[in-house]
């Protein structure tokens, strides 16, 4: 397992130890955007960097990869202090443990696949190796396109090739900069699998770019807000999406993240059953067969889930779900209300008219049913 691999990496003795997790401070100005953030993000898992263009991510990233030097700056991945500026430390970008990957892959054109590859493992030394060349390759899937050039590559063939090339520099931080960006639907499916597999397997923390709210919502553990350079929010994912002081939350894409676990698989109807922690229920949706027990997240928008005082019967909604009110915030305008599920230990979010609130007669801790089409859920 990648886990056992890179759990076991020593680090550098000539960088301080201390603590573990990801601490960082960078105070960057440019002409027309400054960029002042403070971050506590985990040692492990992903981290999602969000925000529209020009909020500061890329710039952020680059930080942490030494390749722009703040006036003000700290960083500390896991115990290892890779800059200070109130000590006069800055450990250079070459001799940063971390892998950078790019929108575009930046191959060699002139080396096939295994020679591109074979680049990143001529970084470490042999000693200090901590992930064997096959393994990567089993990992991306990219076993067939070995002898191929990259002119001869798709664009999401392309960046699983420059993903393994970066884990084979045995990186402490894995930084992935928009991947996804410069591909179309089709290529952005075929890549993300690999990506969830990452997600799974690796013991190092992955700091993800994106201004995709679908990619962050499948990948990230941790979510961090940025607007204009300033840090808006950051924690764990689904506590985040839920909080009600953030903009996003109260516009038309407010949306909850629920984690489960695969407990069948209807195969005559196609629908896939995940059972939901601290819940006697399960959602079905449409589906291709998983294998029982594995661990599903599942994306539910809040336009998409109805309440009733009643079950149901006779209704073409599969999940009928029971829950408790925890309480409701005015969403855009003087229409629509937010309503917050408590669903056993998960959380969910309906949007619903203010007419609705009242006739309902909702109030905190009133035990109702939510109603959730399986063909919105992702």
């Amino acid at each position: 397992m990648l886990r056992r691999l890179f759990a076991g990496t020593a680090p550098d003795p000539a960088v301080t130890q201390v603590g573990t997790g990801i601490e960082a401070r960078f105070r960057l100005a440019h002409p027309g955007f400054a960029l002042d953030v403070a971050l506590q993000l985990p040692g492990r898992g992903v981290s999602a960097l969000f925000g529209h263009s020009g909020s500061g991510k890329t710039s952020c990233l680059r930080c942490f990869a030494g390749l722009e030097r703040p006036a003000e700056g700290y960083l500390r991945v896991n115990g290892e202090l890779w800059q200070d500026s109130a000590q006069g430390i800055f450990v250079p970008p070459h001799k940063r443990a971390l892998g950078y990957v790019f929108q575009e892959a930046n191959l060699f054109s002139h080396l096939s696949v295994r020679r591109n590859l074979e680049f990143g493992l001529k970084r470490i030394p042999a000693h200090q190796r901590q992930i064997p060349l096959a393994q990567a390759v089993e990992l991306l899937g990219i076993g067939h396109l070995l002898q191929r050039l990259p002119d001869k590559l798709s664009g999401g063939e392309r960046q699983r090739v420059g993903i393994a090339r970066a884990l084979l520099t045995s990186p402490r931080l894995l930084l992935l900069d928009e991947p996804l960006a410069a591909l179309d639907l089709k290529r952005k499916q075929e890549v993300l699998p690999y990506l969830e597999r990452l997600h799974e397997e690796l013991e190092i923390p992955v700091i993800y770019v994106s201004h995709s709210p679908d990619e962050v919502a499948r990948l990230a553990d941790h979510l961090v807000l940025l607007e204009e350079g300033q840090l808006t929010a950051s924690g764990p994912l689904k506590e985040t999406l839920l909080r009600a002081d953030l903009p996003f939350v109260q516009g038309e894409d407010a949306e909850a993240v629920v984690e489960g676990r695969v407990s069948g698989h209807d195969g005559a109807y196609g629908l896939l059953s995940i059972q939901l922690p601290g819940s006697a229920s399960a959602l079905r949706l449409p589906h291709v067969p998983l294998p029982l027990q594995h661990a599903v997240r599942v994306k539910i928008k809040a336009r998409d889930v109805s309440l009733s005082l009643q079950q149901a019967e006779g209704s073409s909604m599969l999940n009928l779900l029971p829950v408790r009110v925890l309480d409701w915030l005015a969403a855009e305008g003087q229409a629509h209300v937010l309503v917050r599920l408590q669903l056993g230990d998960e959380q969910l979010l309906a949007r619903i008219t203010r007419y609705s609130l009242d006739q309902l007669g909702l109030y905190p801790g009133l035990r109702l049913w939510a109603q959730i089409k399986s063909v919105a859920l992702a």
